[in-house]
C-alpha cells in the first residue's frame, strides 16, 4: 500500500505533547484565532530593545535547543553568531523537507503554521533581521497554506516565499543561500558559513521549521520549562516520522531520550521487523531488537553508530533485503548530489555500483574489500556533508546486514531483492 504524506498520527494526549498538543486534543488545524487562544500573541513585548534581544538569545542558549533539521547544532550558538555580524541579518526558514522518509515539517506547517511563523519572527527579533525568507519546494502543496497563514498575520518583519527545486541537496543551508543569491541550488564550500556571510553577503540564520516552532515555545515558557523533558544533552521534545513496516505511519511527538522501541510501538510496528533506518536515507541502519532500546537523543545515538538527523524512522520488514535497499539508497544519493566534487561525481556512483553487485550476487571478496576501501576514501572529502551521509548508511548496512552481505557475496542473493521498500521520492510512504 502507498500513502501520501500524513499529518500527525493520532495518539493519546501526553504530557510530552507540546508542538502538537492542540492537534492531539482537537484533531484540527490551528488557524490564527485558535493559535492565539492556545499560545497568545508573539511575545515580542517580553524582549524589548537590544537588552531584550540578548535575553532572548540567552534563553534559547540556556534551553539547550538543538536544530531539528539534521545536524543538531545548538540553536543559541547559531543565533549568537548571526547577531554578532556587522551587517543587518536575514532569516531563512527551511521548509523544504527534502528527506524522502520524513513528514514532520509538513505536519507542522499543515497543523500549526502560526507556531512556526511565530518562531521565525522571534528569531528575526533576536538577531535584528529585517526580512524572513520561507523556502518551499516548487509546486509544494503547502504553499497555499503558508500564504493563507501569512495573510492572517500582521508581523513587524516582512516574509517572502522562495521556490526551491526538488533536489535532495537543494535544501542544504548553503545551497538555499546560493539559490537565493545566484539562482544555483547547489551547496557551496565552507567557510564562510551562512551565519558569517549568507544572503546578499549578510549574516544569515537558516533554520528548520521544527526548530523555529520549538524556539517559539522557549520564548513563551522559558528555558527551564523546556528542559523539564528530554535529556541534559538533548532537552525538549522532538517529532519523529515512523514509516515502513508499521500499521499507523505518521508523525509522533515524543520526549528526547525516548527509546526507539516506544516510538515504533506508537506506530504499530510489525512484530517481525528486522531493522530500522534511523535519521533518514543518509542516516544509519540499526538492527532490531537492539535498536528498540536506543534513546532518541544525540549522544546516545552517536554511541550506537547512528544519528538523530531529521527524526525519521523507517522500519524494514522481514520480507525485504537490507543490502538491496541500501544499494538503492546509494544510487538515489548519487543521483541527487550536486556533482561538483570528486566524492559526489565519482565516489558515490562507485559505492552504489559495488553494493549493487553484492546485492545481486555478482561480487566476490575483492568487491567487498574494495567497497570498504572506497568508503574510507570518500568520507570527509566532499564539498558538503552529502557524501558523508552516503558513507554512513552504507557502512551501517555492512554491519547490520553482515550475514546477508556474506550470502549475497557468495552468490546466494535473497528472494526479496526485487521488492523495493524505502520510498525514495518525498510524499510516497510504503507500508507492507
Amino acid at each position: 500500500m502507498t500513502r501520501t504524506r500524513l499529518p500527525a498520527a493520532p495518539a493519546p494526549l501526553d504530557t510530552h505533547h507540546r508542538l502538537l498538543a492542540g492537534w492531539y486534543e482537537t484533531r484540527g488545524r490551528a488557524d490564527l484565532a485558535t493559535h492565539l487562544a492556545r499560545h497568545g500573541p508573539v511575545p515580542l513585548d517580553a524582549y524589548p530593545g537590544e537588552a531584550g534581544r540578548q535575553r532572548l538569545v540567552d534563553a534559547v542558549d540556556r534551553s539547550g535547543l538543538r536544530g531539528r533539521g539534521g545536524a543538531g547544532f545548538p540553536t543559541g550558538r547559531k543565533l549568537r553568531a548571526v547577531a554578532a555580524g556587522r551587517r543587518r541579518p536575514t532569516v531563512v526558514v527551511n521548509a523544504c523537507e527534502g528527506e524522502p522518509v520524513s513528514g514532520k515539517d509538513h505536519a507542522l506547517l499543515t497543523l500549526v503554521p502560526h507556531l512556526v511563523l511565530d518562531g521565525a519572527v522571534l528569531a528575526a527579533h533576536a538577531v535584528g533581521a529585517t526580512e524572513i525568507i520561507v523556502c518551499l519546494h516548487e509546486g509544494d502543496a503547502l504553499r497555499p497554506l503558508v500564504v493563507a497563514a501569512l495573510a492572517e498575520r500582521a508581523d513587524p518583519v516582512p516574509f517572502r516565499i522562495q521556490p526551491v527545486p526538488r533536489r535532495y541537496v537543494a535544501s542544504e543551508e548553503s545551497a538555499l543561500v546560493n539559490l537565493i543569491n545566484t539562482g544555483d541550488p547547489r551547496p557551496t564550500s565552507k567557510p564562510p558559513r551562512p551565519d558569517q556571510r549568507g544572503v546578499r553577503g549578510r549574516p544569515t540564520l537558516v533554520s528548520n521549521v521544527e526548530t523555529l516552532a520549538q524556539l517559539a515555545l522557549v520564548a513563551r515558557h522559558g528555558p527551564d520549562w523546556f528542559r523539564t523533558t528530554g535529556t541534559p544533552d538533548s532537552p525538549g521534545t522532538t517529532l519523529v516520522t515512523v514509516t515502513g513496516a508499521v500499521r499507523r505511519p505518521g508523525v509522533h511527538e515524543v520526549a528526547c531520550g525516548t527509546p526507539i522501541g516506544h516510538a515504533l510501538e506508537l506506530a504499530g510496528v510489525a512484530p517481525d521487523a528486522q531493522a530500522v533506518l534511523v535519521g533518514g536515507v543518509a542516516g544509519a541502519w540499526l538492527p532490531l531488537p537492539f535498536a528498540a532500546g536506543v534513546p532518541l537523543a544525540h549522544r546516545e545515538l552517536a554511541d550506537a553508530g547512528a544519528t538523530l538527523g531529521v527524526g525519521a524512522l523507517f522500519v524494514l520488514p522481514a520480507a525485504a533485503c537490507g543490502v538491496a535497499e541500501t544499494a538503492r539508497i546509494l544510487r538515489y544519493l548519487a543521483g541527487e548530489s550536486a556533482a561538483q566534487c570528486g566524492p559526489c561525481m565519482f565516489g558515490l556512483p562507485a559505492l552504489a555500483d559495488d553494493l549493487t553487485r553484492i546485492a545481486h550476487g555478482g561480487a566476490d571478496a575483492r568487491i567487498d574489500a574494495r567497497l570498504r576501501r572506497r568508503l574510507a576514501v570518500v568520507e570527509g572529502r566532499g564539498a558538503c556533508r552529502h557524501p558523508d551521509g552516503a558513507v554512513r548508511v552504507a557502512a551501517s548496512a555492512l554491519h547490520t546486514f553482515a550475514s546477508d552481505v556474506r550470502r549475497h557475496r557468495d552468490g546466494r542473493p535473497c528472494v526479496h531483492i526485487g521488492q523495493p521498500r524505502v520510498p525514495l521520492r518525498p510524499g510516497d510512504w510504503s507500508t507492507p
